[in-house]
């Protein structure tokens, strides 16, 4: 039972982050701690969730109350003090395609069912599980998600003249070189100030956050050239358009997020989503996906913070409130959100130390909305493109990557750059199923080599005295499971003739699956029909359960079971007396 697990009940409790706060007592010092971290965070998320949102295929307000909803939620119902949750860049890859196909009706209703499935996973005590999930797996798909995002902001970094940005990467690729000619030189300039500032700016100091500067100064840059030498580069507000009570505003909406039903959001080419089973079929994978990535991001951030911290998170509650949290979030026009890991740390270096924290950072962005609105409307584009082509370099880590494919074994390398290639190439559903498949083949290939049957001789440091003629003892090691069991009992194909009895010596066996249960089951009859008896000795408590419910302790003449070897041994002689 972990810490956070009432006694007796078979259910993970939610808000244990919350709880345990509020149990230590929350003072004025600490809430003002917490004020101050979440307005640093809230600066940095506020940009972010509108250039995510643009870059995941909707309107940049849809960002805005993500970090709203979910960001406020979450951390309340979470089991990490001082995680951050909001749009991510990781989720950009399965988004973008998700808003192409289905338009933002599509984008929110895939959201609420990869919600459902992610408090799915933490009421069935999955958290631990998502540990399972190989390093060269994870590393690979977020280097691929690094580039497909950093290719995705040529286009507003550029100015270029796209008609339609292809779905596929190859295809976006040829697209944005033919786009090239079209560049336009405000945008660049303003692109590369932005980016150069963002670069810069923390060799400087890390008190005021990067991301408020560069856009800062890139939204000021802009303004004067505009009004001094008719410097014209692409805005929020020249780009997108918003209705309120019949009339046409730009740039983001200065309304808090209102109720509205995720399938009466527009649909593809803007025409009203149609529900229907073949649409909640098709956006299945892409859900699942949602759910998988949003789990692994959220609980790798909350390892981060623990590391930082020194605290540990619970995350399964964690898993339930990030599932809440894209639950509730469509409700009011966000999509898929998920613990940040570059926020929380942002987070904990402010000094943020409960869930309030994260609570003000989602209020403060609320706040920037009513407002601010307008003067959000003002960044340009090419800015909030060089953030994000700033956050794909991060991810990338590719001094990290070039490390691992130069050191790791070859097959971890290949899961690697399979991931890598399958994420770029085509998507992040292909990319997780087929990585995650290969790691487990790759994980039953490494078993079967540990795993084996040898034959004892009759050593004086294996028993005191010699067996009696027609007993050997067969050393089973390493864990019986499917990819182990075949290869192990290849050894119990055949025995000599003359032999009476077989000894089993199963101390090294740590663990019996069924696969491995029906592999003995058959070296067991082989030997039966030969007449030979089956002992086994030194069964560790899994595998002696699983044979007991298999019935084995009920085949005498057959298959005779100790759970001491010492006891399987004298048995065998007894019964040569």
């Amino acid at each position: 039972m972990t810490r956070h697990q009432a006694p007796g009940s078979p259910w993970p409790r939610p808000a244990t982050a919350l709880r345990e706060t509020l149990a230590e007592g929350y003072t004025p010092a600490a809430f003002r701690r917490d004020l101050l971290a979440g307005a640093v965070v809230g600066i940095v998320a506020l940009p972010l969730s509108m250039a995510l949102a643009i870059a995941s295929g909707v309107p940049p307000a849809h960002g805005l109350y993500t970090a709203i909803v979910a960001g406020g939620l979450i951390p309340l119902l979470g089991g990490s003090r001082v995680q951050v949750s909001g749009p991510t860049a990781a989720f950009v890859v399965i988004l973008a395609p998700i808003s192409h196909r289905f338009g933002t009706g599509g984008l929110v209703l895939a959201t609420l069912m990869a919600g459902a499935l992610l408090f799915a996973m933490g009421a069935m005590r999955l958290g631990r599980f998502i540990e399972f999930v190989p390093y060269p797996v994870t590393t690979g798909f977020t280097a691929g998600i690094a580039v497909v995002i950093a290719t995705l902001q040529v286009k507003d970094l550029l100015g270029l003249r796209v008609k339609e940005m292809p779905e596929h990467f190859v295809e976006r690729v040829q697209a944005l070189a033919l786009a090239l000619p079209t560049f336009r030189w405000p945008d660049v300039a303003i692109g590369a100030l932005t980016l150069a500032i963002l670069v810069a700016w923390p060799r400087l100091t890390r008190k005021v956050p990067a991301p408020l500067v560069a856009l800062v100064a890139g939204a000021g840059a802009a303004a004067i050239a505009a009004r001094t030498f008719d410097f014209d580069a692409a805005t929020v507000a020249s780009r997108f358009t918003y209705r309120v009570r019949g009339a046409v505003g730009h740039g983001i909406p200065p309304l808090p997020p209102l109720p509205v039903l995720p399938w009466s959001l527009p649909g593809p080419g803007g025409k009203p989503l149609v529900l229907s089973f073949s649409v909640f079929r098709e956006l299945l994978p892409s859900a699942f996906a949602i759910a998988v990535l949003g789990a692994i991001e959220s609980l790798l951030s909350a390892v981060v913070a623990d590391g930082m911290t020194g605290r540990k998170h619970d995350p399964d509650a964690e898993l339930m409130a990030q599932g809440t949290g894209n639950m509730v979030a469509p409700f009011f026009g966000g999509f898929a959100a998920t613990g940040a890991i570059a926020r929380t740390a942002t987070n904990v270096r402010s000094g943020g130390r409960s869930p309030f924290a994260a609570v003000v950072h989602a209020a403060f962005v609320l706040l920037a909305v009513l407002l601010f609105a307008p003067l959000l409307g003002r960044l340009p584009m090419a800015s909030l493109a060089a953030l994000l082509l700033f956050v794909a370099w991060n991810m990338s880590e590719l001094d990290h990557f070039a490390h691992v494919v130069k050191v790791a074994p070859r097959h971890d390398v290949a899961v690697l750059l399979t991931c890598f290639l399958l994420t770029v190439l085509f998507d992040m559903v292909v990319a997780v199923s087929v990585g995650v498949v290969m790691a487990a083949l790759l994980f039953m290939q490494r078993m079967a080599e540990v795993s084996e049957v040898r034959l004892v001789d009759q050593h004086p440091i294996l028993l005191d005295r010699p067996l009696p003629r027609g007993v050997i003892v067969y050393e089973i090691a390493g864990p019986l499971f499917f990819g182990a069991a075949q290869k192990a009992m290849a050894a119990l194909e055949e025995v000599d003739k003359g032999v009476r009895v077989v000894l089993l010596d199963l101390r090294s066996v740590p663990a019996l699956d069924a696969t491995g249960l029906v592999g003995l089951e058959s070296a067991f009859e082989r030997l039966h029909r030969a007449g030979v008896l089956v002992v086994i000795g030194g069964a560790q408590p899994q595998p002696l359960r699983t044979m007991a419910r298999a019935g084995w302790t009920d085949r005498r003449g057959r298959v005779a079971v100790y759970g001491s070897f010492e006891r399987a041994v004298e048995e065998v002689r007894k019964a040569f007396e």
